[in-house]
């Protein structure tokens, strides 16, 4: 069994200095405001053990790979597999899983070891939904970076390559579990590719590129950490041994989310909500022409006109804000534990706020409002204190929380749980 996770704390960004990313801070071998300023998005960083805190055993494993493919009833796409470059089809490792899981694209690991034997790579995918130690962690680091990440595995068999040298089109940290990786970089053909910027647009240059001398030609083992950004052509190969390791995929936001954002919100004036011409025919670009440049004039004006409106910088923010919000997963709540422990909740009760749930807080008319992804909570105002207490993440003990005798704060905190906004400790 794989051991548990190491601990983290909770902290809220009100709480947060520059230097406050602990786990980003496992994932590099710098200072957190060095590596933002001169790699972020930059650059290539390796990390090697020796200048980390250790390996990445209590993350994930061998063991936790057999445990995945034997016991947890994986499907696609949780899994997948390639040789020597090329996606094998899922029916040569997935089959029905007998009376009672008769779907057909569940994991075989017969068919998985035959594979993995004749130096297939398995490829375990979403393990940030699946792995408990890597649901915990994920959701630490995507507090750290504001972006959203997800986490897959790659297990290469000894002296065997993965995929052909290609690009990604979001930012990795590459964790060597086990084993070791040789891995060859070169710098971008296509310089920060957008999402819909996949690298077989550009393969014959990346695969020029590739033939030449790489920036990093490095053996990765146990506890090292490779950085590359978006782009960045990268290419692996086992030695030895079956090699294990971890990358964590950044889909980090951009300025062309923040024009696309702009856009979105200047689509709410009248300028540009009217119909275009009746019987407009869309495929004549001489008919359009006329369109497209009063339309290009007309958002001109009102982009310019809504810079003069300190509302729309916040109505940016929080539809960019939202996106993140609905692309992460706040911290999981156990519903049977939770229930039980607000009936059994009393002022000696340990709680903390959910961790990655992004509530706000508003007061008004005498009351408090919590309003977060999950539901919006409105208390009594003399909950205000307690609830400012609460929301930034510290373990707290019910008794003590300010502004609200024992008695109150056992029916503030009791309704706080069972709405999915506390975590129970003890």
């Amino acid at each position: 069994m794989t051991a548990a996770p190491t601990a983290l704390p909770e902290m809220n960004d009100t709480e947060r200095g520059p230097g406050d990313r602990p786990a980003l801070s496992r994932c590099i071998r710098i200072p957190v405001d060095e590596f933002a300023r001169d790699y972020w998005g930059r650059k290539p960083l390796l990390s090697e053990a020796a200048t980390l805190s250790g390996t990445f055993d209590d993350l994930f494993s061998t063991d936790a790979v057999d445990e995945l493919v034997t016991e947890r009833g994986l499907r696609t796409p949780f899994i997948r597999m390639a040789h020597e470059g090329s996606v094998l089809k899922p029916a040569s490792y997935t089959a029905p899983g007998g009376f009672g899981a008769e779907i057909g694209d569940q994991v075989s690991s017969d068919k998985v070891l035959a594979e993995f034997a004749g130096g297939a790579t398995i490829v375990l995918q979403g393990l940030h939904r699946l792995w408990p130690p890597l649901i915990d962690f994920t959701r630490r680091l995507i507090d750290d970076i504001g972006h959203p990440a997800q986490v897959n595995a790659y297990v290469t068999p000894a002296s065997s390559r993965g995929f052909d040298p290609h690009y990604d089109v979001h930012d990795v940290f590459v964790l060597q579990i086990s084993g070791e990786k040789h891995w060859r970089i070169h710098a971008p053909v296509h310089i920060d590719p957008l999402r819909d910027q996949p690298w077989s647009d550009h393969s014959e240059a990346v695969g020029e590129a590739a033939s030449h001398e790489p920036v990093i030609d490095a053996v990765l083992r146990p506890g090292d950490v490779l950085y590359l950004p978006r782009g960045w052509i990268h290419s692996a190969e086992a030695l030895g041994d079956t090699s294990v390791h971890l990358t964590i995929g950044m889909a980090a936001y951009t300025r062309a989310d923040i024009v696309q954002t702009l856009v979105s919100v200047a689509g709410d004036s009248p300028a540009l909500r009217s119909s275009l011409p009746l019987g407009i025919d869309l495929d004549d670009p001489a008919s359009m022409r006329t369109i497209v440049e009063q339309t290009l004039q007309d958002l001109l004006g009102v982009l310019g006109a809504s810079m003069a409106d300190a509302d729309t910088t916040g109505r940016v923010a929080r539809r960019l804000a939202s996106r993140l919000t609905d692309a992460t997963r706040p911290e999981p709540i156990a519903p049977l534990a939770t229930v039980a422990a607000a009936a059994r909740l009393d002022g000696a009760s340990r709680v903390r706020w959910r961790g990655s749930l992004g509530a706000r807080l508003h007061e008004a008319d005498g009351r408090v409002r919590v309003v977060s992804r999950l539901a919006t909570l409105s208390l009594p105002g003399e909950a205000g204190a307690a609830l400012h207490h609460l929301i930034t993440g510290r373990e707290s003990v019910v008794s003590e929380l300010p502004g609200l005798d024992e008695a109150d704060a056992v029916v503030v905190v009791r309704r706080l749980l069972r709405e999915g906004f506390l975590v129970w400790l003890q």
